[in-house]
């Protein structure tokens, strides 16, 4: 009897290996046949202008000045500042965009690091005719690509407002992290190559209380080419944190107006970061909100748009 069950498993093994490469197959080709009607079923919202070799998806809205450019986190895209962006158009001109390679932008060069993401920022934005200079809001590691643009472009830099940003002083835990976060997005990419993005639905993919347009383009916004972009952007954050503090020093943002808002909840050493943050202008202040949440523009959306109201405000008046 032993020997008849040791029999059975290479069986078993084969028969399971073959289910799963048939899922597997009908999967992919459901997900090729699906993305092909996706320019219909997901269009832009936006624009997309060419950078040199690619094209980024713009999308502004509203009018006046200063023009706020809204810089979305690691793995998300322009849809992550729907609801912000519709309340901040009430006020001023603002942009949303994805970086290369997210929702419906296509793929850029690499590294994607930093410094070379705010340099495609740049392009993108002289190339579209928005004009500075820009009140620039990033949100976790779109903090780090508004810090190195308004390094780079100081004079096109109205103000500041970093929501619940990278810390850059950290670099032993990002190598650490590094592998894993390549480990995930992979796992997220291959989900959606295979099509379970797709079968799963949009709340599947997206945050908690994200805006309506990130569940019901999820296939678009949390595709395999934006968690591929997620994967090269986390491959290369420790070169980005490098590019970010080498921009670190007293005084380096003058005066300019700036927010630096971090969720509550944190060590005591995190919100030490931010508050030296703040003091790198003589108008900077440090906002501790009233959620735990890291996306603060979700559970506490009033709190960003009036930073991004003080901010560019502030900037009007010079």
């Amino acid at each position: 009897m032993t020997e008849k069950r040791g029999r059975r498993w290479p069986r078993i093994i084969m028969w399971t290996a073959a289910v799963f490469a048939i899922l597997a197959g009908a999967g992919f080709g459901y997900e090729t046949v699906a993305r092909g009607g996706d320019a219909d079923r997901h269009p832009p919202r936006g624009r997309l202008i060419d950078v040199g070799g690619h094209r980024l998806h713009l999308y502004c809205t509203g009018t006046g000045g200063p023009t706020v450019i809204l810089e979305a986190g690691l793995g998300e895209s322009s849809a992550s500042w729907a609801d912000v962006q519709s309340r901040i158009a009430a006020r001023t001109r603002v942009c949303s965009y994805d970086r290369a390679g997210y929702a419906w932008s296509e793929e850029g060069p690499g590294p994607r690091t930093a410094d070379r993401e705010a340099r495609e920022l740049h392009t993108l934005l002289d190339a579209a005719g928005e004009a500075g200079p820009y009140v620039l809001v990033g949100h976790s590691y779109g903090g780090a690509v508004v810090r190195v643009f308004a390094h780079h472009w100081s004079d096109q830099t109205a103000g500041l407002v970093l929501v619940d940003s990278m810390d850059e002083s950290g670099v032993g835990e990002l190598r650490v992290a590094r592998p894993l976060v390549a480990a995930q997005f992979t796992a997220y990419e291959l989900a959606g190559r295979f099509g379970l993005l797709r079968l799963l639905g949009g709340s599947a993919a997206a945050p908690p209380d994200a805006p309506e347009i990130a569940v019901r383009d999820a296939a678009v916004v949390y595709g395999p080419a934006s968690m591929a972009a997620a994967r090269a952007e986390g491959w290369s954050t420790v070169d980005s944190a490098a590019q970010v503090a080498a921009t670190v020093r007293a005084g380096a943002w003058r005066d300019l107006p700036v927010v630096v808002i971090v969720a509550k909840g944190q060590p005591e050493e995190v919100v030490a970061h931010h508050r030296g943050l703040a003091a790198m202008s003589a108008r900077g202040r440090l906002v501790v909100a009233g959620t735990a949440e890291h996306y603060v523009q979700y559970a506490q959306p009033d709190l960003v748009v009036d930073a991004v109201s003080e901010v560019a405000g502030s900037a009007d008046r010079g």
